[in-house]
């Protein structure tokens, strides 16, 4: 079977030629494969991060294609333009900080985003963190930013570079987060009405976005829809989750079923409420990361006898103790009891307990991947 064959057969819920293994390199370890300053993959598009991490996938010879969801084939015509960044300070390590100006309004972003050479960009900085104006005093332009085609253009461009070697991917819309920062925390419990309503708008948009989606032809529409929100069980509690969020994965999932599209979800953190609750209430195709304690509160050998015929489940190898910091054997140890905790019957997908590190040693993934083909037969 080819990678992209056996991806679509664990989403339709039989079993493949054997695990598909996807470790999460989403971001650190493609940009640090090219070689080059992180700014020149995130700011410069010189490659943009969806050409490396299409090489890496190439590279390992993993199953890809899940933890690439940035390109956009049908955004939305009335979405608001967040505007043009620009350079608002230098500092003397190389390293910038951009913030968002919209000349339509004539306002700036209250947000910066610090680019440093050998890490991907840090969001939401408050200008104040960083001894800066709300509204800058000077600014520069962005230059030497390499272009690419727009919208369904590089939607098919990007589908022909990955081939078959993976699924591609995109947003079905707002995600399962409408709590998601500290201050969103505090606001909830003195305004609830306020995420009640920032819930039944999220709702709206998602079902416009669903509609634009089915009014593609068959043959551009995504291989699967990226459903789910980071930390969505930390900035949530589990009934909070349920108060806001649920209603719309339940919604998407749904709208996506009747399409024939599987939907995925990834939250790191504690998963194991939302993992029952997407099983048994909703019609989501896949779930990840399902990390283990301390950071999260997955068991992966209890999710597959409690849940395991009714989503597939997608991790779950420590990213820092076995992937980063530990030796091949760890790698090979740890993949074959995922694979037995969880590969019985389907529905299972060998992967990572969230995003590898930058400097995760090539020699492990290699071990995962052919710990996966040896292995992972059925």
């Amino acid at each position: 079977m080819t990678y992209r064959e056996r991806l679509k057969i664990v989403m339709a819920g039989e079993i493949p030629d054997r695990v598909p293994v996807c470790p999460d390199i989403s971001n650190m370890v493609p940009a640090q494969m090219t070689g080059k300053p992180f700014w020149d993959v995130y700011v410069k598009e010189d490659p943009p991060l969806w050409k490396a991490y299409i090489d890496a996938v190439k590279f390992f010879g993993i199953d890809g294609g899940f933890e690439m969801c940035g390109i956009d084939p049908c955004p939305d015509p009335d979405e608001e333009d967040p505007g043009v960044s620009r350079i608002v300070c230098r500092f003397p390590d190389e390293s910038f900080a951009t913030q968002d100006f919209n000349s339509a309004t004539n306002d700036w972003s209250r947000y910066l985003i610090l680019h440093t050479a050998d890490n991907p960009p840090a969001y939401r900085i408050s200008p104040d963190k960083l001894g800066l104006p709300q509204i800058p005093s000077t600014w520069e332009e962005i230059t030497g930013v390499k272009q690419w085609p727009k919208g369904l253009e590089l939607w098919r461009l990007v589908r022909k570079e990955m081939g078959e070697h993976g699924v591609v991917g995109t947003w079905s819309g707002p995600g399962t987060c409408v709590v998601g920062s500290p201050e969103d925390i505090y606001e909830y419990y003195d305004n609830p009405r306020k995420f009640h309503e920032k819930r039944d708008r999220m709702m709206s948009r998602l079902e416009g976005r669903m509609e634009r989606i089915a009014a593609m032809t068959p043959e551009d529409r995504p291989d699967v829809l990226y459903c789910g929100g980071s930390g969505s069980l930390i900035w949530q509690t589990p009934e909070m989750f349920r108060e806001l969020a649920l209603p719309g994965l339940k919604k998407v999932t749904e709208m996506a079923f009747d399409l024939g599209i599987p939907t995925h979800v990834h939250s790191c953190g504690p998963e194991a409420e939302m993992v029952k609750m997407a099983a048994l209430e909703t019609k989501l195709t896949i779930i990840d990361p399902l990390e283990i304690p301390p950071m999260g509160n997955c068991n992966l050998a209890e999710l597959k006898r409690l849940y395991g015929d009714k989503i597939t489940l997608k991790g779950n190898l420590h990213t820092t103790e076995v992937m980063l910091r530990g030796t091949v054997s760890d790698v090979v140890e740890a993949s074959k009891k995922a694979i037995d905790d969880a590969a019985k019957g389907g529905r299972f997908i060998l992967s990572t307990g969230d995003q590898c590190g930058r400097d995760t040693p090539f020699k492990n993934l290699n071990a995962m991947v052919e710990t996966a083909r040896t292995y992972g037969k059925y």
